[in-house]
C-alpha cells in the first residue's frame, strides 16, 4: 500500500502539538508558512502560545545536527516518548518546503493570503508526486471548501477525536434486560452493609458489559435501581442506591424529579467517588444538583472546608478583561447559573430579612468563585470542586485543573456537549467529552447524562421545538 503526504496546515499543530506523531507510516510535509504563522504566534500564556512553543520544541529537536541534504530528504520522526492511546509508533519522514512551488496561484485565489499560500504549495507538492495520494489536513472549515474547489483532497484532524460518534459516549446507566433475576439468581449472594444498604453479587451473561459505578434499573419498575460496584472476571457485585425522589429524603431541600436526577445526586454524594461528570442540555438540573451536594457535605456533614466554583470564560486561556475588582469579582459577571441556584436554595417562605442574610453571608465564607486562568501550578485539598461550562475546555486544559486536586478534594464537572464556543473543538474531540470517556469504569469516577428538563415546561418545549 502506498503511503500518503499530509500537509499539515497551522492550526493543527496550534490545537495539538503532538499531531507531528499520529499518522503512523504517512509522510508529513510542513510549508514555509505556516513556520511563518507559528513563529507569529509563539509569544504570549495563552494555551496557543504553550502549543506553539511545544512545536517548536520538537521540530528542533529533530533539525538539530542535521544538515541540508538530510532535510531535503526528509526526517525521521521520533514517538519522544508520547503515550499515544491505540496508535502505531510513527515510521514516515517529515518533509519542510525547501524550494518556491513551480505553479501558479489560481486565478480564483486571488492577493496573498497564507492560506493561499498552502493550497498553491499543495498543488505543486500534487505536481510532483502524481503516483501519491497529497491530502490537505486543516480545522479551518473554509480553507478545506476552498482546497476542494480547487481540486486538492482535504481532511479534518481527526486523531484527537475521542470517538467517531457523540450516540457511542457511555450515558452512566442502562437498562436491564426481561428474566435479568432469573438469568442471574444461579449461586447469587446478598447481605446488607454498616449503612443498610443492600448488595449482590451475581454472575451471568450480562455482566461483562457492566463497568464500576454505572448505574442499572429495571424499565418496567420490577426492581430497584442499582449501582455497579465492581466487575471481576466472572462476578459484578450491585448496590441499591439511595432515593431522593419526593416524599424522600432531600438534599439542601432538593428533591430529585426524575430517575437521572437521582442517579446524579447518589454519585455527588458518594465519599468514594471524587470525579463526577454530569452532562445534560439547559435545564436539566445540573447545577442545582451539584451546589445542593455541596452544600449538604460542606456545611451539614463537614466533610469538605469549601467550595470552590470556577467556569470557562470564552474565550479560553485569554485575560478576562479589564473588569475592576479581584479575581472574584471580575469573574462575578460569569456566576449568573451560580447565584441564581443559590437563591433557589436558600429561599424560604418562613425566613425573615436577617435570616436571609445571615445564610448569604455565611454562604460568601464557604463558596469561593475562582477563574480557570489562575489554576496552574495551585492545589486544593478538601475542597468539593464546580468546573462548570466544561464542554469548552480542550483535553490538556481539563488535564492541567483535575490535576489540581489534592487529598479530600472532590471535582464534579459540567455541560452541555451543544454549547461549545471554543473554536476548533466539536463533540467529539472536548476535553468533557475526553475525561467521561477515559474515566469510564474508574472505581472512584462517576457519569451521568441527564435526559429531562426540569426548569419550567416553557424552557421544555424550547428545547424541543427550537
Amino acid at each position: 500500500m502506498t503511503t500518503r503526504i499530509f500537509v499539515l496546515d497551522t492550526n493543527v499543530l496550534m490545537h495539538d502539538p503532538s499531531a507531528l506523531f499520529r499518522f503512523e507510516e504517512h509522510d508529513l510535509y510542513i510549508p514555509m508558512v505556516v513556520l511563518e504563522e507559528l513563529d507569529a504566534a509563539k509569544k504570549g500564556t495563552s494555551e496557543v502560545s504553550r502549543n506553539v512553543r511545544q512545536v517548536s520544541r520538537f521540530l528542533d529537536e529533530m533539525i538539530h545536527g542535521v544538515d541540508e541534504q538530510a532535510i531535503e530528504a526528509g526526517l525521521a520522526l521520533p514517538d519522544f516518548g508520547l503515550n499515544i492511546r491505540n496508535k502505531a509508533v510513527p515510521s514516515g519522514r517529515l518533509y519542510f518546503q525547501t524550494r518556491p512551488p513551480n505553479v501558479e496561484l489560481p486565478d480564483l485565489l486571488p492577493g496573498n493570503k497564507p492560506d493561499n499560500s498552502i493550497l498553491v504549495t499543495t498543488l505543486a507538492l500534487k505536481a510532483e508526486h502524481p503516483n501519491r495520494q497529497v491530502t490537505l489536513v486543516s480545522k479551518d472549515i473554509n480553507l478545506r471548501i476552498k482546497a476542494a474547489i480547487t481540486g486538492i483532497p482535504a481532511e479534518d484532524y481527526a486523531s484527537d477525536r475521542v470517538l467517531d460518534d457523540l450516540d457511542l459516549l457511555d450515558a452512566g446507566y442502562k437498562a436491564l434486560p426481561e428474566g435479568f433475576w432469573s438469568a442471574h439468581g444461579d449461586n447469587m449472594e446478598s447481605w446488607t452493609d454498616d449503612r443498610g444498604s443492600a448488595h449482590y453479587r451475581l454472575g451471568g451473561p450480562e455482566i461483562q458489559d457492566l463497568h464500576a459505578n454505572q448505574f442499572v434499573y429495571f424499565e418496567d419498575g420490577s426492581g430497584p435501581d442499582l449501582i455497579v460496584r465492581s466487575v471481576g472476571e466472572d462476578t459484578a457485585t450491585l448496590q441499591v442506591i439511595n432515593d431522593y425522589s419526593e416524599g424522600k429524603q432531600s438534599v439542601w431541600g432538593v428533591h430529585a424529579r426524575n430517575r437521572e436526577q437521582n442517579l446524579a445526586l447518589n454519585l455527588l454524594l458518594d465519599p468514594s467517588i471524587d470525579f463526577v461528570t454530569l452532562l445534560g442540555a439547559a435545564g436539566t438540573g445540573k447545577t442545582l444538583l451539584a451546589l445542593a451536594a455541596g452544600l449538604a457535605q460542606t456545611l451539614d456533614q463537614s466533610r469538605f472546608r469549601e467550595i470552590i466554583m470556577t467556569r470557562v470564560t470564552v474565550p479560553v486561556g485569554d485575560d478576562i478583561g479589564f473588569l475592576p475588582g479581584t479575581e472574584e469579582e471580575k469573574m462575578t459577571p460569569w456566576m449568573g447559573a451560580l447565584m441564581d441556584n443559590l437563591e433557589v436554595l436558600t429561599q424560604s417562605d418562613d425566613a425573615g430579612e436577617w435570616e436571609r442574610a445571615a445564610t448569604n453571608e455565611l454562604l460568601s465564607k464557604r463558596i469561593k468563585i475562582r477563574s480557570v486562568n489562575f489554576m496552574r501550578g495551585r492545589t486544593f485539598v478538601n475542597r468539593y470542586i464546580i468546573l462548570d461550562e466544561a464542554q469548552n475546555l480542550t483535553p490538556k486544559q481539563m488535564k492541567t485543573l483535575i490535576t489540581r486536586a489534592g487529598p479530600g478534594s472532590k471535582i464534579v464537572c459540567l455541560g452541555n456537549l451543544s454549547q461549545i464556543d471554543t473554536p476548533y473543538l466539536t463533540e467529539t474531540n472536548s476535553g468533557l467529552t475526553y475525561v467521561v470517556d477515559h474515566f469510564r469504569g474508574w472505581e472512584h469516577g462517576g457519569h451521568v447524562t441527564l435526559a429531562r428538563g426540569e426548569r419550567s415546561r416553557l424552557a421544555a418545549f424550547a428545547s424541543a421545538t427550537l
